[in-house]
């Protein structure tokens, strides 16, 4: 991918890194409530639930992102050239 032109990294990057880290808060939130059913008494309910609403909020604010882009994308589509 081309880097954009102040030097950042490109949107492209970014919402790889996003993805990424949702993907990964998820995996995380899995774990733990597997930990938790499995009775392990490292992992506290508490913990787990955090871990469950910080999954889901990014990847609430994902699919917003990804709506969005859809939107924009049949816009520009949909102009008359």
């Amino acid at each position: 991918m081309a880097k954009a032109a102040s030097g950042g990294a490109s949107f492209a990057d970014a919402m790889s890194s996003a993805l990424k880290s949702v993907s990964t808060q998820q995996n995380e939130a899995s774990r733990l409530q597997r930990e938790v059913q499995l009775d392990n008494p490292t992992v506290s309910l508490e913990e787990t639930m955090v871990a469950m609403q910080k999954a889901q909020i990014g990847f609430q604010a994902t699919l917003q992102v990804r709506n969005r882009l859809v939107s924009a994308y049949s816009e520009i589509m949909n102009m008359q050239v």
